[in-house]
């Protein structure tokens, strides 16, 4: 069985996270509160996964990357009120709102159902970082430490750029509605 292999059997056992009820925050506080609940559990996994990147296995860092993001990018839009099934329990009228404020962000995450091909292709935006972990994880305690440090920064980036942009949809929905237009 080769790696690519191993890493989709291992990929397919991660599961999608069912999405709470959370509502969308409704003040300016709210929001904020839960963008810093979002980065302090974003801080946690990320160490977790820079802990697991220190184990010189060619390959876990990978699935644990991925397996990290899988689960927490949903986390994400899930605390903020995003998440594909919250966004279709809204008003019609919201849901187009938060749909044109999800495109002109550019968000390819949010949403959306998070699968492992859209964390891969997330992952390649910080591929640079990701290549030179894999390589550095060969130097003996030095290599694994900037292995580490990588995968930590990579994961952070990653899930920072997500909580920002759960953070200006958020925002739009705060504005108060446009008024019926005269007909």
């Amino acid at each position: 069985m080769s790696a690519t292999e191993r890493l989709r059997g291992a990929f397919a056992r991660v599961r999608q996270p069912a999405a709470p009820a959370n509502p969308l925050p409704e003040t300016g506080d709210a929001l904020a509160k839960v963008a810093q609940r979002c980065r302090q559990r974003v801080r946690q996994r990320a160490l977790m996964a820079a802990g697991v990147a220190m184990v010189p296995v060619p390959g876990i860092d990978w699935v644990t990357d991925v397996g990290v993001l899988v689960q927490l990018l949903p986390e994400i839009s899930a605390a903020f009120g995003l998440s594909p099934q919250q966004v279709e329990r809204l008003a019609p009228d919201r849901r187009i709102v938060v749909y044109k404020a999800i495109s002109a962000g550019g968000s390819v995450v949010l949403g959306k159902l998070v699968t492992r091909e859209l964390v891969l292709m997330l992952l390649k935006t910080v591929g640079v970082r990701l290549s030179a972990q894999q390589a550095a994880k060969y130097l003996p305690i030095a290599g694994q430490v900037a292995s580490a440090a990588l995968t930590y920064s990579a994961l952070h980036y990653v899930c920072e750029q997500h909580i920002r942009q759960c953070e200006a949809v958020a925002r739009q929905l705060l504005l108060p509605a446009p008024p019926p237009a005269a007909g």
